[in-house]
């Protein structure tokens, strides 16, 4: 499912049209990017939590050359899902 099939499910399922389901789409995702730009965490009860860790420097090897590269530390997004998403797919 892409973005325009997310939105036109949102819009039949809340019955509100798709230009404000996309506005509320946009507005959760960026308001979940925010916080965890923060360093906090997004936790939507039974869905699941959005979080962020840190990935440590490394060293690494260039598949073409088989040279050895430092892949720098960065922070990462997670998605652990909650009970509820798991029973669902389940």
């Amino acid at each position: 499912m892409n973005k325009k099939e997310l939105v036109e499910c949102i819009a039949e399922a809340a019955q509100i049209s798709k230009a404000d389901a996309e506005k509320a789409l946009n507005g959760t995702l960026v308001a979940i990017a925010e916080t965890l730009k923060k360093g906090d965490k997004v936790t939507l009860v039974g869905f699941g939590t959005f979080s962020v860790s840190k990935r440590d420097a490394r060293q690494g090897r260039n598949p073409q050359t088989g040279a050895t590269i430092k892949i720098p530390s960065k922070k990462v997004a997670r998605f652990k899902a909650g009970s509820k998403l798991s029973e669902a797919i389940n």
